[in-house]
């Protein structure tokens, strides 16, 4: 019985992805078919041809009416040309029809692994590697492009000439065809002793490409800290290592396969050397019809040779099916944050949001929250302030629903979030992190992200209420100059600013600032207050700080300690309490007294 690990259970699944292309799947199998039963017609001519010669006016074609050999061969010449004309025609066929179900198919799988990607909450991507994945959604759509290119074709058509061929030698002669046939058990056995042996080979060989892959991504997206760190020799043989296993991986695979067409090779062997031998013995002793003779041993060729391909189709096939499995176990992966929630938030221009009770746990870690309640009212501005890892950012993760739900609730404007479609949620809040990330594109594109047809003026003035329009006016090509991958063009502190400026033209009901002044000097950072100060006038704000100086007029501030709320209250009043607090501020405003002496 086949499991999901083995090739026929891939090749299951794949059919079951695919039964929306049934209709052309069938159609495309019915022109390889008709391709194999004209591509050997030219064998049974070239044997009713001899027979013309040998027999002329007693040949076949006589009884059918056509008398002299003259005759004969030009219809036999025309019989031909149909036949190589519908050979074409349905090699034509089924070259279109394969190749274009190909590239469908492919494209829809890419984009169902894609879709179901993003899908997964922020868990799911901590566990694995981009590298991994971009391969999966790459390499391996590719490796199984191309088995449908041209090896479901060459499985069908080395089927049916065995088919066609057989019958053709039943008809002809029962005892030749059966010693004719006689290779075929041997390579249908030793394809599948192969199948069985390469497919934990394949499997290896698409781990050790997921792997290489990462490192290729890795080292590319951190090679200013190689070079800063001058690792280039050490990551070069890092990538040699990963590189060699990949290698190593496909030798083994090589290996194994590279045996398998001098076995079916010795088996064609056998069978064509019978036939040839017990044929000529007949067509001597008049038993057999000359014009058949020959017609036996070119079919013999058509019939054991076609089976050589097989190496090379199990050989694509393994690894197409090696990676079906890979593909279809991404798209196939559950998704823990299910949208299920049928709430559509209204366009308010501030959201409550309050947090009852909220525990969680990252997995495999004592790391997370702890029973935290929280309130945060319609317009208000709620500080979380805090130690690294006492669980601010994991508030803001929870609330957008990046992770699961652990205990407790979060609502957005009295409903439970899970009670909201995630698009209403997300559409709700505008995020500006720390951890800023621009899209290859240009500046005006990276604000307008929210909303790609927003005007020029709605982009402007987003730009200026994030104090970023000045920098903006002074590049090469203004909103339209390109910030690069990643916005490597770009310093730390206009990213941050274009990320807010992003936030602000979205226009929602909360905006989170996550440490969002974090990487600006000082007078941009008081630029950026001003502009916090007026946009929160409208909306409901929370902000992430380590620097205090920045929350000192929040409404409320919340101090978090090792995912438990241990202070609330006012700047004022946190300070009075002489508490973590107010610890916090002392250090940070001596600190600030010492660098002005």
């Amino acid at each position: 019985m086949a499991t999901e690990h083995s090739s026929f259970g891939a090749l299951i699944r794949l059919l079951q992805y695919a039964r929306g292309y049934r209709r052309r799947i069938v159609l495309a199998s019915v022109c390889s078919m008709l391709n194999t039963f004209f591509d050997v017609l030219p064998e049974v001519l070239i044997g009713i041809a001899i027979d013309v010669v040998v027999n002329r006016e007693d040949s076949f074609l006589s009884v059918l009416g056509v008398v002299t050999p003259q005759s004969q061969i030009l219809v036999l010449a025309a019989v031909t040309l149909v036949v190589w004309g519908f050979e074409s025609l349905f090699q034509y066929l089924y070259l279109l029809l394969w190749r274009n179900l190909a590239q469908d198919l492919q494209a829809d799988m890419r984009q169902d692994a894609y879709e179901q990607v993003q899908r997964q909450d922020m868990g799911y991507f901590e566990s694995r590697s981009s590298g991994s994945l971009t391969a999966v959604l790459n390499d391996d759509v590719n490796q199984l492009e191309r088995f449908l290119d041209t090896g479901a074709n060459d499985i069908l058509q080395v089927f049916m000439t065995v088919f066609f061929v057989s019958a053709v030698f039943f008809i002809v002669s029962p005892s030749i065809a059966l010693v004719a046939i006689m290779p075929i058990p041997v390579i249908v056995w030793g394809a599948f002793f192969f199948m069985k042996r390469q497919s934990p080979l394949y499997a290896r060989v698409r781990e050790e490409v997921a792997g290489l892959a990462n490192r290729l991504a890795a080292n590319i997206g951190g090679i200013a800290t190689i070079k800063a760190f001058t690792a280039e020799p050490r990551e070069a043989q890092r990538l040699a290592a990963a590189s060699a296993a990949y290698v190593q991986a496909n030798r083994d695979a090589i290996r194994l396969s590279s045996a398998f067409v001098p076995m079916i090779r010795m088996a064609i062997l056998i069978g064509f050397v019978a036939t040839f031998i017990l044929g000529g013995l007949r067509a001597l002793e008049g038993t057999l019809n000359v014009g058949l003779y020959g017609m036996l041993v070119f079919l013999t060729q058509r019939l054991l040779w076609p089976l050589t391909r097989l190496a090379q189709t199990v050989d694509l096939y393994e690894r197409a099916m090696a990676s079906t499995r890979r593909i279809l176990g991404l798209i196939e992966t559950d998704v823990r944050v299910a949208d299920t929630g049928g709430v559509t938030l209204q366009g308010a221009e501030a959201a409550s949001l309050s947090f009852r009770d909220v525990s969680f746990r990252y997995t495999g870690t004592e790391a997370g929250l702890d029973k935290v309640s929280i309130d945060v009212p319609r317009g208000h501005t709620v500080a979380l302030v805090g130690q690294t890892g006492s669980g601010k950012s994991t508030l803001i993760k929870l609330l957008l629903r990046f992770y699961p739900a652990g205990q407790g609730q979060i609502l957005i404007d009295g409903h439970p979030i899970e009670s909201v479609s995630l698009d209403s949620l997300r559409d709700a809040i505008g995020l500006v992190s720390q951890d800023v990330f621009l899209f290859e594109g240009s500046v005006r594109d990276n604000i307008a992200y929210a909303d790609p047809d927003a005007s020029i003026e709605r982009v402007r003035d987003a730009a200026m209420a994030a104090e970023a329009h000045g920098f903006i006016d002074a590049l090469p090509a203004g909103y339209d100059t390109l910030v690069g991958e990643r916005g490597v063009k770009l310093s730390g502190g206009q990213r941050q600013r274009l990320s807010l400026a992003r936030a602000i033209l979205k226009s929602p009901p909360v905006l989170i600032l996550d440490e969002a002044t974090s990487a600006v000097d000082n007078e941009t950072e008081a630029a950026i207050q001003r502009s916090l100060a007026r946009i929160s006038a409208t909306r409901t704000v929370v902000v992430v700080a380590h620097r205090l100086s920045t929350v000192v007029n929040a409404d409320s501030i919340v101090v978090l300690d090792e995912g438990r709320v241990v202070e609330q209250g006012t700047h004022d009043e946190l300070v009075a309490l002489g508490g973590q607090y107010a610890r916090q501020w002392g250090v940070q405003t001596g600190a600030a007294r010492e660098q002005t002496n």
